[in-house]
């Protein structure tokens, strides 16, 4: 038995903090959180004060060192991004194909039973599109939409059969309630986002067996005191999971904490990213289906636009969201670490990542008092 023991941090283990303790890893996984007099034979790893936590977990992630999944949806892809996300911490990451034909899609999920299999950051595979509507299509091709069929049910479910992780952003417009039914069912996460709807079509697609929303209040239907739309149905319906984008420019702060403080139910706000290439680039632009993307500096992080504008994803980093979050959106810091770790593990039904518990995997972060990663390990390994 390999077995490692990482001492002189705090430890978060997802729910709370454990003061003078040591986390102990046997064969990847941890073992336990133990007293520092009580300690098992093994390497010592010992660190300088901070916080030892779960990796970050990021449901969206588009690209990222200098590579879009749409450019080249292949392993190789996958590997990079993952690759180029982890110094800040994300050590799980649903890599994100946009918009884009049939072929990237059959492309993207091939590559996405490979990556995964190597175990290297890749947890399984994000789809976000083609099914989303025109109306909110923000900065994905409204010309690639179109509604779910039945032949694209049942190539989810085999999809999700052969990665583990399938989630497939859907707006309300483009897919039906029986056909949210059968994927849910099947196991795929079906996210409702890109879209225009009622909240009363939402609801139904939420107990229905939609899990979440993608981007909460970008690309949808606003809350108004007689339209809820779809931002008022996610966050009054119990059982609903919202991504958000905290990079003070998708959302308004003051948008996120009203949120934060009216979520109601089981289901929580968790950070993504919504990444593109240019996160662990220097470059400044990149193309997006053709479309130059530019980077502006300025504001708490850079933001990415189109020519006309449009928001087109984002330039944060998942650290930089748990700062966001303590500096601007009244958190503590242990409930932006969960929004970061234990939520998103549980909005994807990841149990064995997300959160220190015996038998869980390795993957960790460690971060300084100012909140900077300064290591991470994937499987006890570091990384």
């Amino acid at each position: 038995m390999v077995r490692k023991i990482f001492v002189g941090a705090r430890i978060f283990d997802g729910e709370r903090f454990h003061d003078d303790k040591a986390l102990i890893v046997a064969d990847g996984r941890v073992e336990a959180i133990a007293a520092r007099n009580d300690l098992p034979d093994g390497e010592v790893v010992t660190l300088a004060g901070g916080v030892l936590s779960a990796g970050f977990i990021d449901a969206q992630v588009n690209g990222g060192a200098g590579r879009m999944l749409n450019d080249e949806p292949s392993a190789a892809s996958m590997d990079i991004i993952a690759g180029g996300h982890r110094p800040y911490g994300t050590t799980s990451l649903l890599p994100t194909l946009i918009t884009d034909t049939s072929e990237a899609s059959i492309a993207a999920i091939e590559a996405a039973k490979e990556a995964v299999k190597a175990n290297r950051g890749v947890a399984g595979l994000h789809l976000e599109g083609p099914h989303l509507a025109p109306a909110r299509k923000g900065a994905h091709l409204a010309e690639l939409m179109r509604p779910v069929e039945d032949r694209d049910v049942k190539a989810f479910i085999r999809a999700r059969e052969a990665i583990g992780t399938l989630l497939v952003t859907m707006a309300a417009e483009q897919v039906t309630v029986a056909q949210v039914r059968e994927l849910a069912e099947a196991g795929v996460t079906i996210s409702i986002g890109h879209s225009d709807c009622s909240s009363e079509a939402a609801e139904e697609r939420f107990d229905a067996g939609a899990r979440g929303v993608t981007h909460l209040f970008n690309a949808m239907s606003q809350l108004g005191h007689r339209a809820p739309g779809l931002v008022g149905a996610a966050i009054d319906h119990p059982s609903t999971w919202c991504g958000i984008i905290a990079d003070g420019h998708h959302v308004d702060p003051k948008a996120l904490r009203t949120a934060l403080r009216a979520k109601r139910g089981e289901g929580k706000l968790f950070f993504v990213t919504d990444a593109m290439s240019l996160v662990g680039s220097e470059k400044d632009s990149f193309t997006l289906n053709g479309r130059t993307v530019r980077r502006e500096r300025g504001g708490f992080c850079s933001k990415l636009v189109l020519s006309d504008g449009t928001l087109a994803g984002s330039d944060v980093d998942m650290i930089s969201t748990i700062r966001y979050g303590v500096t601007y959106l009244d958190l503590t810091l242990a409930e932006a670490l969960r929004m970061a770790t234990l939520y998103p593990a549980r909005f994807l039904r990841l149990a064995d990542r997300g959160h220190l518990s015996p038998g869980t995997r390795a993957d960790l972060v460690h971060l300084t008092d100012a909140l900077a990663v300064t290591a991470t390990w994937l499987s006890g390994e570091a990384a």
